[in-house]
Formats: C-alpha cells, structure tokens, sequence
C-alpha cells in the first residue's frame, strides 16, 4: 500500500469557537471556525493547539470533521492542558498549527472500506468515512466503547453508512470487542482503517492480514512539536532490511500501513 504523501503546509491561525458542548463523562466537542486550517484538512490529520499561557506545549486534537471553515474537534480531558480546552466557550479565541502529519489514503479503501474506532480513537474516523462516501463508496463503521454512557457519534456514522456497536461490558450494541465484529464480516470488506488502543490496532491488523485486506492504523503517542523535531513520539517500524527503523507519529505518521509497524 503507498500511503499518501504530506504535502500540506500547515499554518498558524487564530480561530474562534462556534460551539461546545460535553458529548459523555470527560468527552468534549469544539467547533471552531478557522477557514485557512480546515480548507486544507484532510481525514487523519490532527491540529495542534496553544492551551493557556500555563501550559508550554500545544495539545495534538484529531480532526473529526472540517467543513465549510470550521473544525470539528472531540477529545477527552485528561490533564490540565485538556482540561483547559474543554473550559473554552463561544466566541473564545483559539491559537490552532495544522493541518499536521498524513492522513488516511482513500484512493487504496476499494468500495466498501470499514472504518474501526475504540474510545478516542473513533472521532478521526468520521471525516474519512465521509470523504469515502463521497467518492462513491459504500462505507461501514465499527465502533468499540466502554459502556452505554461512553458511546459518542454514532449517529453521525449511522447518517453515512453501516454502523454497528460493541461495549465491553455489554450495556449497549453487542457485548465484547469490535475485533469479533470485524473477524465475523471481515469477507465482506474490501479494506481497514482503524484508531484506538494499540492493542486494538494490533489485533485488527492481524485480521486484516488474515483475510488479505488491505489495512490503515492511526497510531497514538505522546507528542512534543508536533512536526518531527523533538523526537518524543517515536515509533517502531519495519526496515526494507527486516530490521527496525523508528518513525515519528506526528510527521511520518499518524496514519501507517498496519504492515510497517513493529507490533
């Protein structure tokens, strides 16, 4: 698979907010209005943001939408940085670098790519799954959470396609893990995107490779700069040599073939 080149030119902008609201338990949704960062957005991209004169480093926030010159943003609070963002409020103003690192190539999903999402990981995913659709695909999703009260988008993914849910405990859709999901319609797909857990990702890439589709991880680490020059998000990756060479999430990546990772 030849993954899609980044050749966009990420800029810095001051957007503002439009809207917010808490989608579940420590889930936030932002929509911003930044026409110069969202008229260049492409699914699996992230943008990273200044939080507060407090906190020195900017936060990577997925792109789960962009239209019309806004961003769709979701993420969940997890530190002061986060905890900052998710205070934001209408018409507050937002210091926003991106579009960051490269994205999902919709030209090798085929037309009836699945898209597979765990906790977090399912808001980049509604961008790609809808730019799939637009080309002519027929998409499905298959979305993992904790509980019934951890459940986030799903009636947007339900607006674009095939859409089943899976709980860990059982509270809501079907009891266990979008894995089984998966291995039980793997035959009716023609390729993968996932984000989650790595754990996740390493399991879906091996059905992938079972069944001979072709298969997109966004993988998650801790991000410094956010352009491949502090070194924090390294990962490991498959050399032509079959040995390893290291990767940066946020400027090889996030999005890798499942193949050139080292699970």
């Amino acid at each position: 698979m030849h993954l899609i080149e980044d050749t966009s030119h990420p800029v810095q902008a001051f957007g503002v907010v439009s809207a917010h609201r808490q989608l579940a338990g420590g889930l936030f949704e932002l929509r911003v209005t930044v026409p110069e960062i969202a008229s260049l957005s492409r699914p699996g991209q992230f943008v990273h943001i200044t939080c507060g004169d407090a906190n020195f480093l900017r936060r990577p926030i997925s792109i789960c939408d962009a239209a019309d010159g806004v961003l769709r943003l979701v993420f969940q609070q997890k530190g002061e940085g986060t905890a900052w963002l998710a205070a934001r409020t209408e018409g507050d103003p937002l210091d926003l670098l991106g579009p960051l690192g490269r994205g999902f190539d919709l030209s090798a999903l085929g037309p009836r790519p699945v898209f597979v999402g765990g906790g977090i990981g399912v808001p980049p995913l509604l961008l790609a799954m809808k730019q799939a659709k637009v080309q002519g695909a027929s998409p499905a999703a298959i979305l993992g959470f904790r509980d019934r009260d951890a459940v986030i988008l799903e009636s947007d993914f339900r607006a674009l396609g095939e859409t089943l849910v899976a709980t860990d405990d059982g509270s809501y859709g079907t009891h266990g893990f979008v894995t089984a999901l998966l291995e039980a319609r793997a035959g009716s797909f023609t390729s993968v995107c996932a984000c989650g857990p790595r754990g996740m990702l390493r399991a879906v890439a091996g059905i992938a490779e079972t069944h001979g589709l072709p298969c997109q991880v966004s993988m998650e680490e801790r991000m410094g700069c956010g352009i491949g020059a502090c070194l924090v998000c390294a990962c490991a990756l498959k050399g032509a040599d079959g040995g390893t060479r290291y990767g940066h999430v946020c400027k090889d990546g996030p999005v890798f073939d499942a193949k050139e990772v080292e699970w």
